[in-house]
């Protein structure tokens, strides 16, 4: 039996809501991170694994401050120290625009030292474990700068690059798994976009449109007994009724609001014999994000009113956000300075942020019912010279936004 940590998306660096730390001189939410991740490495350890898989993502951006690559670099030895093997896939996050250049997770496979496999280009290593070889096929994030340089795609569009590059990664991971040997235990693991996927707050519309996309059918293929993927936030098997799980291990920690209802953590896996994979989603305790929404009425005192549904939350070392709905006809009477004494026990208030809603959803259906939305955009751009000649053209493209931001609402409404 094989058994192996997957984990991916530790985006040391999100430093978006928080402060910084009086006695370490860090930024709460790089401490954050890097607590999570310590209880990842702490299971590892504890649990005695024989592999250590990390799908992507170890920074928030290309260019890591030394602060974050030190954190970074603490987690890896200590690994290395318990003889567990780790293997690195580098992220879209990691990897820099400028063709030519190393990666900020490069310097583990240059460390003279032996025990991390790092993927930075697609390739198949074997890695020798306490419990027996495993034969590693490593996709990082597609570079589409690369591919760009290529003189055979200099003239092709954002679009037609995209479907190259899916393209591209399902014939280098069928060719690379015909080359696997069918008797060892085989992990795909990449940090790549899976059109079954569910995204996550600020993903949705981060990647939409520009990701390479593969089917999961392009991914679990013999012989692999499991696909380990980075980049996408929420835990999920995009297989689920397949015999080769393909696992997005999620994020260790929360990186935005849109992701305050989900559980973060890392996956226990383990490869009984071929084609009898196992998993278990391990949550970790990370810092609450609680975000309050109250639609005051004109009945009793608003500050009252926002007191109140503040008292039914727990937001002792939370990151907090309020939200309060005013009624168009009223004044905003509330005291901010009484909410936020209030909200002193929290560890971040992101904002106390009124909300005047002039255009609700419904009255833009009934604007679309009654006064016929493409018809009145048709007459705009019509009216408007420079844009008249596009203005069948503009008028499509306003009308799909439209329902794709229908399609955002009912999302979001179906997560409330």
């Amino acid at each position: 039996m094989i058994r192996f940590i997957h984990t991916a998306d530790i985006h040391f660096g999100m430093e978006n809501y928080g402060r910084i730390d009086p006695d370490s001189g860090i930024h709460s939410r790089l401490l954050d991170f890097k607590k999570s991740f310590d209880v990842c490495v702490d299971y590892a350890i504890d649990h005695s694994v024989d592999l250590f898989v990390f799908a992507g993502d170890a920074y928030k951006t290309a260019n890591p401050s030394p602060t974050q690559q030190k954190l970074l670099m603490q987690s890896f030895m200590r690994l290395y120290q318990a003889k567990i093997p780790v293997v690195i896939v580098v992220g879209n996050h990691d990897n820099p625009l400028s063709f030519g250049k190393a990666n900020a997770l490069d310097i583990f496979a240059n460390l003279p030292i032996d025990g991390f496999y790092v993927f930075s280009k697609p390739e198949i290593q074997t890695i020798q474990t306490k419990s027996g070889p495993v034969q590693i096929v490593g996709i990082p994030w597609p570079n589409r700068h690369h591919l760009a340089l290529n003189a055979a795609h200099a003239l092709a569009s954002a679009t037609e690059l995209t479907q190259h590059i899916s393209e591209s990664l399902a014939k280098i991971i069928t060719t690379f798994a015909q080359k696997l040997d069918p008797a060892l235990p085989a992990i795909l693991v990449g940090h790549l976009t899976v059109s079954a996927g569910i995204f996550s707050g600020s993903e949705k519309r981060a990647v939409f449109g520009h990701d390479p996309i593969l089917l999961p059918s392009q991914l679990a293929i013999t012989p692999f007994d499991y696909v380990a993927l980075g980049h996408l936030h929420r835990f999920q098997n995009v297989n689920p009724d397949g015999i080769i799980p393909i696992i997005y291990s999620g994020s260790i920690d929360r990186i935005d609001f849109g992701e305050r209802k989900e559980k973060k953590g890392f996956c226990d896996v383990m490869i009984h014999e071929k084609y009898k994979t196992t998993f278990e989603h391990i949550e970790i305790n990370t810092r609450p994000f609680i975000q309050i929404d109250v639609i005051l009425n004109d009945s009793q005192d608003q500050t009252a009113q926002i007191l109140e549904q503040l008292a039914k939350h727990e937001i002792h070392d939370a990151i907090l956000k309020i939200t309060y709905e005013i009624p168009s006809t009223s004044t905003d009477n509330v005291d901010i300075k009484q909410i936020q004494k209030y909200c002193t026990q929290a560890m971040y208030v992101v904002g106390i942020l009124p909300i005047r809603t002039v255009q609700t959803r419904a009255h833009r259906d009934l604007l679309r019912q009654e006064m016929n939305l493409e018809t009145l955009l048709h007459t705009y751009f019509n009216a408007q010279e420079p844009l008249k000649s596009r203005a069948e053209n503009l008028t499509q493209k306003a009308l799909h936004l439209d329902d794709i931001a229908h399609l955002y609402e009912k999302d979001e409404t179906t997560e409330t």
